[in-house]
């Protein structure tokens, strides 16, 4: 976000393609197999399918072992990481297009990686959490790769890409989020290539959690006919090249298709089931189709989303024909899920790879296994044999648990541009927070101002909880499906809309959007799922808990219980998640996606975090919990309506280190980057800097690193705080944590004036956000 004069965006251009499914181990594979309408759920082989609904799934049989291990444990295998580094080889490799500063490369800075994921690395925290509970000692560095960030950060570290490393996790539509996301970093100038996409892998808990929902089918699915029995699961991963369009003409590049724009949307109904009248999938498809510019008449293939669950299918069908209005009787539409299952975090990725495919060949691939049309499914769904295509434009539809919606326009050969939205400048009106300290950012103050330290001995590790009271907030009812970070989003969100004086009705609820950052997510709810079905096998699955295991259920439940419909994400970016999440949502805000986002940072502690931590260099900080939500505005939308806004966003920047999981730049070099590119883009010197509220927690080589970085920047310079220092490490809610108190300063006349808000991650991604008094 910048508030420099304006810029035409870049257009977007996917050059290379990597993919492994269960139709083989390369994108061509997925390809053709799709085309073809080959069926490829089969038998699982590599897990005990006893007791479950099925044992069939899209398993991977053909594995391509990655070159590189990403510096994972020796003696250990995530499923996960070793699909998302395959398929990243196979997009790298055929791209054109490498990293560094020889002939026929990009900046290392200029590169970025956005990850989508749903499950992430749960193998590796599986057999870390069964060690633990057995007395043995699991390699403590497991826990480093269970986070979707793990993902990004491993991939930065193998090819050495320096800039925003970043992974969001929207459940069944992370692919398609990541995408998209991907896509606005190079159509805004944060990067000029990208390696995006997603990956996920099946396990017992994920097979256990869906047969306790009873949407599994005993046979492989067949989405849209009358006679379907549910879903079949996959797993793989999908990996795409973007670069823009001046990198593409100027090393001669193959343009396979045109990222031409995406949409977000949240239905804001049920954790599991989407909205049953499609108007929030709708909006997603509407969102891109006006950010790419492009008529609905335009559009001739639909790559659905297509579970084949009973409710899911009609639902999707009222969308598609919302979405594409009178043009959706004459377009065509398929589910790829129908041949290699529903990939979870991938789906969007690999289905975007056929999507591409079909816009390449001209050619609709089918919909496999179609048998009786079901007559609330009544679109044209190409049934079982692909067929003949005329089309410059395609739609890839996602749509995911916590009503999660995300819509790709895919086009080639297209000439008209996408239009150019005029960028309106973010403030804050409003802020709420729970910590430690208590509730509200005026309890933060006081404890940072008096240099309470928070923290309490724990065996070993100091531990600042935060004891919040949630039943004077959330009823009985409201707190029956929810874990603590579901309840400090929710709360910390209603306290934001109070103080900011946002009321949510019919009218506006579309217009507010939300966007929450978690280092590691819900743990709480993945404990309390799978410690029954470890013990007692996949009956003791509970169908209440299992929604709550997603990383976007806490936003999901915010939609659900504040009433945003709006846009909708979850960034994962480990320690600097919140700050992600802020950013993000500004540039949604920025760019007339919304005119209200919630940006909310929320994560809590369990014993098995805690242990998770203890083994791990810790250097004495704190591990605290927090819920920290930021309402921002677009300037015009909240003058309009009579806010008094208490702070402006002048600009951000993001940069990585590039060496992989859990390491840093001893050097600060990461960090220094992206406080420039903050800077740069404020239109604002060092000089002008008052004061920087630090990403400091006493983890000394992660300390030293940034006061390296800002002795160069500033070198005497503003004054530095480190709140974390004393009030704890709330993990993914730190940077929220920094921002709240620096408006909070301001508002006792403490450091008044531009300042820095700095947020890094265990794996060297930084963010760095200038914030100024609202004028």
């Amino acid at each position: 976000m910048t508030n420099a004069s304006p810029r035409r965006p870049a257009r977007v251009a996917v050059v290379s393609l990597g993919a492994i499914t269960s139709q083989g181990p390369t994108a061509t594979d997925l390809w053709q197999g799709a085309q073809k309408g080959r069926v490829a759920i089969v038998p699982v082989r590599h897990l005990p399918m006893d007791g479950y609904r099925t044992t069939l799934a899209g398993e991977i049989r053909d594995e391509r072992r990655p070159r590189h291990r990403a510096g994972y444990p020796s003696g250990y295998r995530d499923r996960a990481l070793e699909f998302a580094l395959a398929a990243a080889e196979e997009a790298m490799a055929a791209a054109g297009v490498g990293v560094g500063t020889a002939t026929g490369s990009v900046p290392a800075e200029r590169w970025g990686i956005v990850v989508g994921s749903c499950n992430a690395g749960l193998l590796s925290g599986r057999h870390w959490y069964l060690e633990q509970l057995r007395g043995g000692a699991p390699d403590p560095r497991l826990p480093m790769f269970v986070p979707p960030q793990a993902i990004a950060e491993a991939l930065a570290g193998v090819y050495r890409m320096k800039g925003p490393a970043l992974s969001v996790n929207t459940a069944c539509a992370a692919g398609a989020n990541a995408i998209g996301y991907a896509a606005e970093l190079i159509r805004w100038g944060q990067a000029d290539a990208v390696l995006t996409g997603g990956t996920d892998a099946l396990s017992d808990v994920l097979v256990a959690g869906f047969n306790s929902l009873e949407s599994l089918s005993p046979e492989p699915a067949a989405p849209y006919s009358k006679d379907r029995r549910g879903l079949s699961l996959g797993e793989g991963s999908g990996m795409l090249v973007l670069v823009s369009d001046a990198v593409a003409r100027s090393l001669e590049l193959p343009v396979l298709a045109e990222v031409a724009g995406y949409g977000l949307s949240a239905d804001g109904y049920h954790a599991t089931a989407p909205h049953p009248d499609g108007r929030g999938a709708s909006r997603a498809i509407q969102a891109a189709l006006r950010t790419a510019g492009v008529d609905a008449h335009e559009v001739g293939y639909v790559n659905s989303h297509g579970t084949g669950t009973a409710k899911n299918d009609p639902a999707e069908t009222r969308a598609t024909k919302l979405g594409l209005g009178e043009a959706a009787g004459s377009v065509a539409v398929s589910s790829t899920k129908s041949m290699i299952g529903h990939l979870l975090g991938a789906a969007g990725a690999v289905e975007a790879i056929v999507t591409v495919g079909a816009l390449q060949e001209q050619t609709a691939p089918p919909t496999a296994n179609f048998t009786e049309p079901d007559p609330e499914c009544d679109l044209d769904y190409v049934p079982n044999v692909s067929r003949p295509l005329d089309t410059l434009v395609a739609l890839s539809n996602n749509f995911a648990f916590g009503g999660a919606n995300a819509s790709l326009v895919l086009t080639r050969g297209r000439a008209a541009v996408p239009p150019s939205p005029a960028r309106d400048r973010v403030v804050v009106t409003g802020i709420g927070a729970l910590s430690a300290a208590g509730v509200g950012t005026g309890s933060l103050w006081d404890a940072f101002a008096a240099g309470r330290d928070l923290g309490a001995d724990e065996n070993g590790i100091r531990v600042a909880r935060a004891d919040v009271d949630v039943t004077a907030r959330l009823t009985p009812k409201q707190r029956r499906r929810m874990d603590r970070i579901g309840m400090f989003a929710v709360i910390s969100s209603r306290l934001a809309l109070e103080n900011g004086a946002l009321e949510l009705d019919d009218d506006n609820a579309a217009a507010v959007g939300t966007v929450l950052g978690t280092g590691v997510g819900p743990m709480e709810a993945m404990e309390a799922f799978s410690r029954p079905l470890f013990d007692e096998g996949p009956r003791a699955a509970s169908p209440a808990v299992f929604p709550n295991t997603v990383y976007n259920a806490a936003t999901g439940q915010v939609c659900m219980h504040v009433g945003a419909l709006g846009p909708t994400s979850t960034v994962t970016t480990g320690h600097a998640a919140g700050a992600a999440a802020i950013t993000y949502a500004a540039d949604l805000a920025a760019l007339n996606r919304a005119d209200a986002m919630l940006a909310i940072a929320a994560d809590t502690l369990t014993d098995a975090v805690v242990d998770a931590y203890r083994g791990l260099p810790s250097g004495g900080y704190a591990l605290a919990e927090a819920g920290i939500a930021v309402l921002l505005e677009r300037r015009s939308a909240a003058l309009a309506r009579g806010a008094a806004p208490v702070a402006e966003v002048l600009g951000y920047g993001i940069a990585g280190d590039g060496l992989g999981v859990g390491r840093w730049s001893p050097g600060g070099r990461g960090l220094e980057r992206a406080m420039r590119l903050a800077l740069d883009g404020a239109g604002l010197a060092p000089s002008d800097v008052v004061a920087v509220w630090s990403s400091m927690t006493g983890l000394r080589g992660a300390d030293d690193a940034e006061r390296a970085a800002l002795a160069r920047l500033f070198g005497g310079g503003p004054a530095v705080l480190a709140p974390k220092t004393l009030l704890g490490e709330p993990l993914g809610a730190g940077g929220a944590l920094n921002l709240a108190l620096a408006v909070e300063a301001w508002a006792r006349d403490e450091h008044v004036g531009p300042v820095l808000v700095n947020s890094s991650s265990l794996g060297g991604t930084h963010v760095s956000i200038v914030l100024a008094p609202a004028t």
